[in-house]
Formats: structure tokens, C-alpha cells, sequence
């Protein structure tokens, strides 16, 4: 455990896959989880069994490309915790499985605007409602595939080599009002609706599943939500009260830098 009780979190994209094991975990530490997803259904079915459980959850349907429902999903949360939050993680993102010769322009631009445009529609409310709260923590969700370009994948690559850099760049000037920002990377992982859509489209177009890319691993196997959320509540803890800035791989050794 990394002592993270009373730590109240928003963790977006947090109806299924890695955004749900990671409002897990931080319940299970102790914390206070507003989950944030555009899946209404999905995200209130999720609250629900956390809050069965006896964690302190809470679900708002929430398009993080849309910069005016942030903020008054962010209003709402602040009035309901009578606080700002201490964690903000950033998990909401889409993904197409297209090159430069067959992206749609508007795919293309939804993915930006959902996974960049999102990072930073969050962090705008947030950031200062941490700094004047004397600090925070925020964890960006990026990818391996925003450290290393891959074929098929245009629009998720730049949204993903952008997080690194807001990232890095965030961490730069948010350092001196003590927030620290950190991102994952995950390498494969299985058992998240990105997943299964992206092998999805990955069959139609004749290309490889997942599944059959396993071998290339050193660790043997693909990733869980529970390994990227391993790492967000490290991040998220004292532990790693020395680190910023930083994008850590957690690919079962597919990616290493």
C-alpha cells in the first residue's frame, strides 16, 4: 500500500479497461475517485460495483474533447469534495488502426482531439486548482507507440509522441508549485475495448491480432489494466516523490529506453 488515503482522484476513460483497474487500485489505496467517461452507462455500472465494494466513487458522463463539459464536470466535483483534486490521470483516449494513405480526415482529427485535446482540457481546470491547493499529482496515459513510430498508426502515434511532450513539458512548469506530472507508456495490452477494436479493424485489413505478436514480448505475455495501474499508483505515491517529467515503459520489455 502507498498510503494514499484520503487522496481524492479523477481518473478519465475510467468505465473499462485501464481506466477502471486504475480507479480500482486508487480506491483500494484509499482514495476518493471521481471516474469520468463518455460511456455513461458503462461509467455508472463501474461506480456502481466499485461503491458496492465500499469504495468512494462517483460517475459523471464525460466528453473530454468537449472543453465546456470539463469544466463544469470539474465544477461539479470540486463542490461535491469541497476541494481540488490531489490526482488527476488521464487515461480517455481512441485509437484507428490507418496509415497516411487511408486516415480519414475527420478520424484523424477526433483522435487529436480526444487524446491530446482531453490531456490538456483536464489539466487546464485542474492545474490551477492544484497550484492553489499547493500541489498535486497528474499522470498522463501515453504509449510506447508515442516513443517509437509504428506502421498503421498514424493518428494514435502523434497524439501519443504529443503526451510525452506536454508531459515533459508540464513537469518543467508546474514543478514549482509542486505538481508533479509523470507518464505510462503501455506496451500491448489486452482485455480493454481499444484492444479489442483495434484487432478488430487489425483482421478486416488482413493485419496480425495481438495475439499472434505475443512472441515478440520478452516477458512472454501481453500487459493487463492491472500492470499500467501498478504504476499509476506508484507514480501517484510518495514513493516517487523524486520523479517527474518522466514517460516509464510498461511493455513486458517490447520497448526499452
Amino acid at each position: 500500500m502507498y498510503g494514499l488515503e484520503g487522496k481524492r482522484a479523477i481518473v478519465t476513460g475510467a468505465a473499462h479497461g485501464i481506466g477502471r483497474a486504475v480507479s480500482e487500485r486508487l480506491i483500494r489505496e484509499g482514495c476518493s475517485v471521481a471516474l469520468w467517461d463518455i460511456d455513461g452507462g458503462g461509467v455508472r455500472e463501474t461506480t456502481g460495483s466499485l461503491s458496492r465494494e465500499g469504495g468512494q466513487a462517483a460517475a459523471y458522463e464525460v466528453d473530454v474533447s468537449d472543453r465546456e463539459a470539463v469544466a463544469a464536470a470539474h465544477a461539479e466535483v470540486m463542490a461535491k469534495w469541497g476541494a481540488a483534486p490531489d490526482i488527476l490521470v488521464n487515461n480517455a483516449g481512441i485509437g484507428q488502426v490507418a496509415s497516411i494513405l487511408d486516415a480519414e480526415p475527420q478520424d484523424f482529427d477526433r483522435t487529436l482531439s480526444v487524446n491530446i485535446g482531453g490531456t490538456y482540457n483536464c489539466c487546464h481546470v485542474s492545474v490551477p486548482a492544484m497550484r492553489d491547493a499547493g500541489g498535486g499529482l497528474i499522470v498522463n496515459i501515453a504509449s510506447w507507440f508515442g516513443k517509437s513510430g509504428r506502421p498503421m498508426s498514424l493518428a494514435y502515434c502523434a497524439s501519443k509522441f504529443a503526451i510525452i511532450g506536454m508531459t515533459q513539458s508540464m513537469a518543467l512548469d508546474l514543478a514549482t508549485s509542486n505538481i508533479r506530472v509523470n507518464a505510462v507508456c503501455p506496451g500491448t495490452i489486452t482485455d480493454t475495448r481499444m484492444r479489442e477494436m483495434a484487432d478488430a479493424e487489425a483482421s478486416r485489413k488482413g493485419l496480425p491480432a495481438s495475439t499472434e505478436r505475443q512472441h515478440l514480448i520478452p516477458l512472454g505475455r501481453l500487459g493487463k489494466p492491472r500492470d499500467i495501474a501498478n504504476a499509476v499508483a506508484y507514480l501517484v505515491s510518495d514513493e516517487a516523490d523524486y520523479m517527474t517529467g518522466q514517460s516509464i515503459n510498461v511493455t513486458g520489455g517490447l520497448w526499452m529506453n
